[in-house]
C-alpha cells in the first residue's frame, strides 16, 4: 500500500493519504487519547506518545504532532506504519456508537442555514480539506454563524485568517445576513 504524505500550513501537522476511503464525510477529530478510545486507528497513533491530533478525512488522516516531540522525519515513519497495518488489517475505523454533532439553529433561519451549509459544503470544505483539516457547522443565530475547526484546522497559526478573512468574507459576500463567523 502506497500512502502520500503533504505538509499542511499548520507545521505541527502532517497529512496522510492513503488512496482510499478513509472517514464519513464529516469526519472525525480526536483532540486527546481518551477521545480515541472508539477508534483503534486513532487509539494506536495517540500510543505513539509524541502525538497530540488525529482527525480522519473523507480521504486522508492528518497527524498533528505534540509541541517539542520528535521532528516529522522520525516520526513519519512511525505513523505511516500504523497507518498501513491498520487498512491492510481490515479493521473498522470506529467501534461502538457514532455521536452526532449537535447544531443549534432557528427554524425560521431555514433558508438562510441552508444556504450556509451549501457554501460550507461546497467552497470551504472541499479548500480545507487541501490542507488536511476540516471545518463543521455548528448553527446560526442572530447573524453569527459558528465553526468548529478539526484536523491541522484546528491549532493553525493561520486558522483565524481563514476564519475572518476567508471564510466570514465569504458567507457575508452571499448571505447578507451572516455579519460574523465564531469558532467554537
Amino acid at each position: 500500500m502506497l500512502i502520500e504524505t503533504e505538509r499542511t500550513p499548520n507545521p505541527a501537522t502532517l497529512k496522510f493519504m492513503p488512496g482510499q476511503a478513509v472517514a464519513p464525510a464529516e469526519g472525525a477529530d480526536f483532540a486527546s487519547p481518551e477521545a480515541a478510545e472508539r477508534s483503534p486507528l486513532a487509539k494506536s497513533l495517540f500510543s505513539l506518545g509524541d502525538v497530540e491530533r488525529v482527525y480522519f478525512g473523507s480521504d486522508f488522516v492528518s497527524v498533528t504532532k505534540a509541541p517539542g516531540s520528535a521532528d516529522w522525519e522520525v516520526l513519519k515513519l512511525d505513523v505511516l506504519g500504523l497507518i498501513v497495518d491498520h487498512f491492510a488489517s481490515g479493521a473498522p475505523l470506529f467501534v461502538g456508537e457514532e455521536t452526532q454533532v449537535d447544531t443549534f439553529d432557528d427554524p425560521e433561519d431555514a433558508d438562510i442555514v441552508a444556504q450556509i451549509q451549501d457554501l460550507l459544503e461546497t467552497r470551504v470544505r472541499p479548500a480545507v480539506a487541501n490542507d488536511g483539516g476540516d471545518i463543521v457547522y455548528r448553527g446560526f443565530q442572530k447573524g453569527v454563524v459558528y465553526l468548529h475547526m478539526q484536523g491541522s484546522c484546528a491549532g493553525c497559526p493561520s486558522s483565524t485568517a481563514t476564519l475572518k478573512g476567508g471564510i466570514e468574507n465569504l458567507l457575508r459576500h452571499y448571505v447578507p445576513e451572516v455579519v460574523e463567523v465564531r469558532a467554537v
